[in-house]
């Protein structure tokens, strides 16, 4: 039985579907393979590493680049009921970008945004599913930089059972909120980075790395930008925040100091 409130799947929508295939191989060791079953007018790659697949890759429509929306990386939460999670969300003040629609073999899904704006998805997936081994090329960490994460909190517990694990004093920067899913395993933070930026509140997600030093030298052969970091982080752990070359942000995680 899947889990509910754990991130399974993690897509991204880009402006330049060859030129992040080749970024993150060369970056981080993703190989591609194609979904024979989407559809013919939107292709669909598939993300894998090690020969699991993690997540897929689309085209950013044309109409939501005329928006203003960026390429973008958005996960896929687990619910038991995607309809009455949806209602939920709506009555929690949310909003829905893609109704729940159905996924031939896959499942069913929607997306939506939470009240200070962050996207995220839904899905009820046919077979079970589970959250990302913890290894190299996975992802391991989600990161909610928003505008106010007490009310973004109080979102989310009710949406996906999620539970409060430790606080952290920032200083000038806040607080660093964290919690674990229903497993128990703590698994994401939030805070207020994105009021102070000035930026629109966003899921920030991060990749397991084997070096960080290492995987920054091949970001910035690649194109890609380092924005923030490398930095240690508690736990003698080392992360460094980034964007590709088509302008998705992503951030990178290393143990132990690397």
């Amino acid at each position: 039985m899947t889990t509910t409130g754990q991130n399974v799947w993690f897509d991204l929508m880009t402006t330049d579907m060859e030129g992040a295939r080749a970024f993150y191989g060369e970056v981080i060791g993703w190989k591609t393979t194609q979904w024979e079953d989407a559809d013919p007018s939107q292709p669909y790659t598939m993300w894998t590493m090690g020969g699991d697949a993690l997540g897929g890759m689309m085209a950013l429509p044309e109409e939501a680049q005329q928006m203003g929306a960026p390429s973008h990386w958005i996960a896929y939460t687990t619910v038991a009921d995607v309809d009455a999670t949806v209602a939920k969300a709506m009555q929690l003040g949310g909003r829905t970008y893609v109704p729940p629609t159905d996924i031939p073999k896959v499942g069913r899904f929607a997306v939506l945004a939470d009240p200070q704006g962050a996207t995220f998805a839904l899905l009820a997936p046919s077979d079970e599913a589970s959250a990302p081994a913890d290894r190299a090329g996975h992802f391991s960490w989600a990161e909610l930089n928003t505008t106010d994460y007490e009310s973004a909190w109080k979102f989310y517990a009710q949406l996906f059972d999620w539970k409060h694990r430790d606080s952290m004093d920032m200083g000038p920067a806040g607080t660093y909120f964290m919690f674990t899913d229903q497993t128990g395993k703590t698994k994401g933070g939030m805070s207020n980075v994105a009021r102070q930026m000035g930026m629109p509140a966003h899921w920030l997600y991060y990749v397991t790395v084997d070096n960080v030093d290492q995987t920054i030298e091949r970001i910035k052969r690649a194109g890609g930008k380092v924005l923030n970091g490398p930095m240690p982080i508690p736990g003698d752990d080392v992360i460094a925040q980034c964007q590709d070359p088509q302008g998705a942000f992503f951030a990178i995680y290393a143990h132990g100091k690397k």
